[in-house]
């Protein structure tokens, strides 16, 4: 990983991205969105993880994290490296997943490529964490990741999507255990 892309003051909030290998089209079921949301919430109670916002698109994940506890680098780790095997399980298992064998080959494939596997990788390796210094930035990479679904034509209102942030901060309540900034 570069040095530029490096948590390094484990007191502030970053943004990050973290996207599947080849941009893979995985979370268009809620079944697989919902192990990551689970996961989420796993490593905000035991892991002392802070999420500040968050959306899950198609391919990608974008959240404003924080942490109370365990280093935010090890966190966000083991949270790909657990969401990785669970969501891969899930689609093997998953009677009605009609590109399952594309899916399977594409992540098999980008495992063997690969040194840092054993054999399949479901997650790009990066994370890009950008350290939000300022308030200004903060409120642009909230706003980006609360509009990314009504860029993308999923619903009108940011608010109306299941998989973010945006519903608690319009005074509802999310999936996900948040800190409202």
């Amino acid at each position: 990983m570069s040095r530029n892309y490096k948590f390094r003051d484990q007191e502030s909030r970053y943004f990050i991205s973290f996207a599947t290998v080849h941009w893979i089209d995985v979370f268009v079921r809620p079944q697989y969105k919902d192990i990551l949301v689970d996961s989420i919430n796993y490593c905000i109670k035991n892991k002392g993880l802070i999420v500040y916002g968050w959306v899950i698109m198609t391919s990608h994940v974008h959240m404003i994290i924080g942490t109370k506890q365990d280093m935010m680098q090890d966190i966000v780790r083991d949270l790909k490296k657990y969401t990785s095997k669970k969501i891969i399980k899930a689609i093997r298992e998953n009677p009605r997943e009609s590109r399952r064998d594309w899916m399977l080959w594409m992540f098999e494939r980008a495992g063997k490529k690969n040194g840092n596997n054993k054999n399949i990788q479901f997650w790009q390796q990066n994370n890009n964490p950008i350290e939000l210094s300022d308030n200004k930035i903060l409120d642009q990479k909230l706003n980006y990741l609360h509009n990314n679904p009504v860029e993308e034509g999923f619903v009108v209102e940011c608010h109306e999507y299941k998989y973010s942030s945006a519903i608690d901060y319009a005074d509802g309540t999310g999936l996900i255990d948040i800190v409202l900034v």
